[in-house]
């Protein structure tokens, strides 16, 4: 682990006991290792069972580990200089009725230790970030689903966190909420805080998340950049083409071609196979000798919901 490490899973470990005597041992995390690094947005995906929730209560200090190891900013799980540095959403969060926004932040300010007098500071900068900025004396009970995860995005802010936990952040916010908690993610980024993110909404982890880990069954199914785990694992390029069919097919040649279509009147698409930056160099240069014109080329990639779907089918078989 270096400075630049926020985050550090190597080997972890949970078992749990289940039955008469606890002699049913039911596996959660098995084995499961990976880093997060300071100031990037990281997303945790996984089925129902994965052992997502699991893997953050280990993190978070609430359940043990039953081995291997982690850290949290250089510390372990659940040190108390480490928390002060934590901010947590969990699932379904759920603020006391009878509290207002304003109440609610002093509240949970307290729980974090701050001074009456720093929360009154704070809580201002904090509704407005979140978008609630007249809601603060209103009662928490009319306030939507999607207005409480904000609120509660807020009292993980509070105590001004170095690392954030966020659990379904975006369950019950509208299409128009889940864009501004992007752009709110992406601010925070900028701010240098690192996001750990779990969530089911593959479509705005793709959207906001810099890296993701895969969990299946308690393992890690696969690690990386969004854009390395979108990519897909045969080259090949999308080429679209102005010209006659004869002249494209001529001037392709022999290359192997794996759908063409026309889509325009003049203009059609070719999906190539390629096995390297050489090959699609030479398919450029082939096209220009045969005077076809180049509209757009592009090396294809699949959704994160399609990479995902492909690694759970992997450990299913």
């Amino acid at each position: 682990m270096t400075d630049a490490t926020a985050i550090d899973v190597q080997g972890l470990r949970k078992v749990y006991r289940d039955g008469l005597f606890a002699r049913k041992r039911v596996e959660a995390l098995r084995g499961v290792s990976f880093q997060v690094q300071r100031g990037e947005i990281f997303g945790l995906l996984g089925p129902n069972g994965a052992g997502k929730t699991t893997l953050i209560k280990v993190l978070l200090g609430i359940i043990r580990k039953s081995g291997g190891g982690a850290t949290l900013l250089g510390r372990s799980p659940g040190d108390r200089q480490s928390r002060k540095h934590v901010g947590y959403l969990p699932e379904a969060h759920r603020i006391p009725r009878h509290h207002t926004g304003n109440t609610a932040l002093e509240y949970y300010g307290m729980l974090s230790g701050l001074s009456g007098q720093e929360i009154r500071r704070r809580r201002p900068e904090l509704l407005e970030l979140v978008g609630l900025e007249d809601w603060g004396k209103t009662s928490v009970k009319k306030y939507s689903k999607g207005m409480q995860q904000r609120l509660g995005l807020a009292q993980a802010l509070m105590h001004e966190p170095e690392l954030l936990f966020l659990d379904e952040p975006t369950d019950g916010v509208d299409p128009v909420g889940r864009s501004e908690m992007r752009a709110l993610l992406h601010r925070l980024k900028a701010q240098g805080k690192t996001i750990f993110l779990n969530s089911h909404q593959l479509q705005e982890v793709e959207l906001v998340c810099d890296r993701v880990v895969i969990l299946d069954k308690g393992q890690v199914g696969r690690e990386g950049h969004v854009s390395e785990i979108t990519q897909r694992s045969r080259l090949e390029v999308t080429v679209t083409l102005e010209g006659t069919e004869a002249a494209i097919r001529a001037a392709l040649g022999t290359r192997p071609i794996e759908s063409f279509k026309q889509i325009e009147p003049l203009q059609f698409q070719a999906v190539l196979s390629v096995l390297d930056q050489s090959t699609v160099n030479g398919i450029v240069d082939d096209l220009r000798r045969g005077e076809v014109g180049i509209v757009e080329i592009a090396r294809p990639r699949r959704t994160l919901e399609e990479a995902f779907l492909e690694v759970v089918a992997e450990d299913r078989n």
